[in-house]
């Protein structure tokens, strides 16, 4: 199973090669924000998304860039992050080099969606209807705001048949989309599959995790965001979309696409420990690594390098080092986390990861952790660079973890020509 296309909407850039760039040279995404008008609040940074403007709750007052084909008779049962997540997925059928019969109305072609809806715009629907007691309301408020948005709007869209399926297992949602994806096509069911992972970001996607003190209060960007370093404070969150296309190497090699990375494998588990909390030493991640290698043939000697979901958050990052430590034995694996660089995006944080490793793969370097300078205790015996390594990874692991204690792991390959 191969990566023929990859889409990004994203806090460090727009487009494949400008993400490529700032990966590569470890240039943040994460600006200055005002949540609800409120000066007094301690959030003050995000990963916000440039060259859109979705802040109207009416798709007539939206704009974004002219290269995306998206009509109004489209946006208009959209979310905000329904436009990411379009504008994602164009960029990802067109480096994949599909056209429009090779996945529209094709029984062959699946879509595979992440997201937790959109907060902000199902307050404002229930709203409007509370205000008239009922006896009004948006007939579309429905669909542009619960969690199967993406599911609904897109598969419309891009007039899928194959298949359409939406996950929700929080910060693990768009591993999770992606590894079922993968077993779709394995099984024969599907040739091809199109993931993609969106989060809005705004007050409403924001504040909740401020009141579970998950935030991050440092108002310095390089300071905010900084996984593994004893001095976090909680995350950045971000938002945006992220799309990969997953199918067979012969139907990618059939239209002429020499793909280097394979999707070689997946794991999951669950923690089964708290529903918020991670378990303290790192047992269901770990046992979701060994599975992802498993399943790819693969062992821990053989890894070049680990996406680490490490969010910046204390007890987060803390069971994930001691995962990676048991696993690897002292062996000094690279390991990042580039939520350093585009603070979290929540449900769509294992696409965009695993999109960001393809990257790295096909390029040929390993992130690094810029805004790293003491690291926890936690992290000692593991490998953490601050600067981007030029290496060739041929073996990675990118991890996702969410509420309940889901744990996903995917396994990428490099591909020869």
């Amino acid at each position: 199973m191969v990566i023929s296309g990859i889409g990004f909407i994203s806090p460090i850039g727009n487009d494949l090669e400008t993400v490529r760039d700032n990966l590569r040279l470890g240039r943040h995404g994460l600006s200055e924000i005002q949540l609800w008008g409120n000066p007094n609040l301690p959030v003050r940074l995000a990963g916000l998304i440039q060259d859109f403007d979705l802040e109207s709750t009416s798709y007539r007052d939206w704009s974004w860039p002219a290269i995306y084909d998206i009509p109004r008779t489209v946006a208009r049962s959209l979310p905000p992050h329904g436009v990411y997540a379009a504008c994602a997925v164009l960029q990802a059928l067109k480096r994949a080099n599909l056209s429009a019969p090779e996945f529209e109305q094709n029984d062959d072609t699946g879509l595979f969606c992440a997201s937790a809806g959109s907060a902000r715009f199902m307050h404002h629907h229930v709203e409007q209807m509370r205000e008239v007691a009922g006896e009004r309301g948006n007939p579309l408020g429905l669909v542009s705001s619960i969690a199967g948005t993406l599911n609904f709007n897109l598969a419309s869209f891009f007039k899928i048949t194959g298949s359409v399926c939406g996950f929700v297992s929080a910060c693990a949602s768009s591993s999770h989309a992606a590894g079922y994806a993968f077993d779709e096509i394995r099984l024969g069911r599907l040739k091809r599959a199109i993931v993609v992972g969106a989060e809005d970001v705004n007050a409403e996607s924001l504040l909740p995790f401020l009141a579970m003190r998950a935030l991050s209060s440092n108002h310095v960007a390089e300071l905010a965001s900084r996984p593994f370093d004893s001095a976090r404070d909680g995350f950045v969150g971000a938002g945006g979309a992220a799309a990969l296309v997953l199918e067979t190497e012969e139907e990618a090699r059939a239209r002429g696409l020499y793909p280097l990375v394979e999707f070689a494998g997946w794991g999951q588990s669950a923690d089964g420990f708290s529903v918020a909390m991670p378990h303290p030493d790192g047992k269901g991640l770990r046992l979701a690594m060994k599975r992802a290698l498993a399943d790819a043939g693969e062992s821990a000697s053989s890894v070049h390098y680990v996406n680490a979901h490490a969010t910046s958050t204390l007890q987060g990052d803390r069971a994930e080092a001691r995962a990676l430590r048991e696993l690897f034995q002292g062996q000094a694996v690279p390991i990042s986390s580039t939520k350093g660089l585009t603070g979290h995006t929540l449900s769509m944080a294992g696409v965009l990861e695993a999109a960001l490793c393809a990257v790295s793969m096909q390029e040929g370097f390993i992130p690094g952790n810029p805004h790293l300078v003491n690291p926890d205790p936690e992290c000692e015996g593991l490998y953490l660079p601050r600067e981007t390594l030029t290496i060739q990874p041929n073996v990675i692991l990118s991890n996702s973890s969410g509420f309940g204690g889901s744990n996903v792991c995917v396994a990428l390959r490099r591909l020869s020509r």
